[in-house]
């Protein structure tokens, strides 16, 4: 994306009010702006409705790698993955949510369900503050019209709508990434009109405050998630290689801020370890240089080209072997500027060929076939597909609620539910174990049940009767349902998960059994 720069000769004027200014599509006509107030409101009416939307299972680490972490740090008790032991983590993210919680126990409102969906909703301020950011980055690099345009193409994504709502490191990350360009876009606006001034009064210029507060931003991002950094290192060589005072930028922005981030990042972290960890350090070495990540999956190094989108990214994002779509997230709300450019440069030909009114022109066609193509995606995935996983722990949590928990026992591949963060009780629960082991070979619980349940079971649960309830997917369900019913354990619950294949086999419900005396 370049950055649109102007001719030095002289000081661009201002745009006529109302006109948006450049030469991007929205100019032949006037176009009412929209007050940035109306357009924060419009968008956390919207996201607190998609937050309440979303009810499914995506990817663990919404809920093991950031609401389980902050459950812990609120309440005590809540399972740390073998990440956090290693310090691949950092606890700036969880920390955000840890004070949501504290809140919800001090208002006794830690209930079921606020317990589930109070996260979402101020994930979702979160996200609408992001969409603000992203109309007022294409009305600075565009015009109104473009921006309007964005905002819709922003609101209607599927995939947006899927993810940014949830308490991902990803969501989180992309928010902050789009509000720091639009600082960025506003330092390198304000630079261009000490081009005409002189060299004395260049030399003592300072930076507008905008370029610290991208900066600021930017490292903030990256503490979040060190890959932020692919962005940033992008988005920032670009300017440094204009930039007249280099050193000044380098040696008084750039490096002072991101040393004070690094700082208060590290004493967080190490406050909360209890020992001195550099995680990004740590997250460099482990998925990069060892390759760690490669543990959970690996794909072709053109998976981001054909399957997702925007250059340096997806090249650099590439190199890693381990893929997945919410790595890229940041970049969506980049490309969706240029699907809302080019609804505006369709508008400009609303009505010139009049002799055509009875059909639809190519920007109705256009907005309809968007429309189709993404709501009912978005309302699919984030009401129906994987949901099973999501309802059996708020059953679960209304249950120990009620006292009619003792123990849990999940037979699933490890982290496939939300864990303590929704349960919220302070009950014995067990899923089968999934940590890289550091011989090449050896099989983990998850993989040793998949491929013989019922031995696996009677050799490492016995006579199950620690458990007052076991969860389990249907198609697990049929191989150890002797052993079952042999410990006095009955189906008391099911709940519908997928219309389809999800990794080994069809996972279509989530069995909840249950021993006799409970019932």
């Amino acid at each position: 994306m370049s950055h649109r720069r102007r001719s030095h000769a002289a000081v661009a004027p201002p745009p006529p009010e109302g006109d948006g200014g450049g030469s991007s599509p929205g100019k032949a006509g006037r176009i009412r702006p929209w007050p940035e107030r109306r357009v924060l409101a419009l968008a956390m009416a919207f996201r607190a409705a998609n937050a309440l939307l979303v009810r499914t299972y995506f990817n663990p680490d919404e809920h093991w790698q950031c609401l389980e972490v902050a459950h812990r740090i609120a309440f005590g008790y809540g399972h740390l993955t073998w990440e956090w032991k290693r310090g691949l983590r950092g606890y700036l993210h969880p920390l955000i949510f840890a004070a949501l919680y504290k809140f919800l126990a001090f208002l006794h409102l830690d209930t079921p369900w606020f317990m589930a969906m109070a996260p979402r909703l101020l994930q979702s301020v979160f996200a609408s503050f992001g969409d603000l950011y992203l109309y007022k980055l294409s009305k600075l690099i565009f015009n109104e019209h473009v921006a309007q345009w964005t905002l819709f193409s922003q609101l209607v994504n599927w995939f947006m709508f899927f993810c940014i709502t949830r308490t991902l490191s990803n969501s989180l990350e992309t928010v902050l990434t789009v509000a720091g360009l639009y600082y960025w876009f506003v330092a390198i606006e304000s630079s261009k009109g000490i081009s005409v001034i002189s060299k004395q009064q260049a030399t003592s210029y300072q930076s507008p405050q905008s370029r610290k507060m991208a900066l600021l931003i930017a490292a903030l991002a990256c503490a979040i998630r060190p890959t932020s950094a692919i962005t940033w290192l992008y988005v920032g060589l670009l300017d440094f290689i204009q930039i007249k005072f280099k050193c000044q930028f380098l040696f008084l922005e750039v490096i002072p801020l991101g040393a004070i981030v690094l700082a208060v990042t590290t004493f967080l972290d190490w406050w909360m370890h209890g020992s001195w960890v550099i995680v990004p350090l740590n997250f460099l070495k482990f998925n990069l240089f060892s390759s760690g990540g490669d543990y959970y999956g690996t794909h072709v190094f053109h998976w981001y080209f054909t399957q997702g989108l925007i250059a340096w990214v997806l090249g650099v994002y590439s190199i890693l072997g381990h893929k997945e779509f919410r790595f890229v997230l940041p970049v969506l709300p980049l490309a969706l500027m240029f699907s809302g450019y080019c609804l505006a440069a369709m508008s400009q030909f609303k009505g010139k060929t009049p002799h055509r009114k009875r059909h639809f022109s190519r920007l109705q066609l256009s907005v309809i076939f968007l429309i189709i193509t993404n709501v009912p995606m978005a309302l699919y995935m984030s009401l129906l597909h994987q949901r099973g996983t999501e309802d059996v722990m708020f059953y679960l949590s209304k249950e120990a609620h009620d006292g009619r928990v003792k123990g849990v026992l999940f037979l699933m591949p490890c982290h496939s539910t939300p864990y303590y963060s929704t349960l919220h009780s302070s009950l014995p629960m067990r899923f089968l174990d999934c940590t890289p082991s550091d011989n090449k070979g050896i099989l983990d619980e998850s993989d040793r049940f998949l491929m013989n349940p019922l031995d696996f079971v009677g050799e490492v649960f016995g006579n199950l009767s620690s458990f007052s309830h076991i969860v389990l997917f249907e198609s697990e369900e049929r191989h150890v349902l002797e052993l079952l019913s042999r410990n006095s354990f009955q189906e008391v619950r099911r709940f519908f998960h997928s219309h389809f294949k999800i990794d080994r086999a069809l996972q279509s419900s989530v069995a909840v059994y249950s021993t006799m005396d409970v019932l």
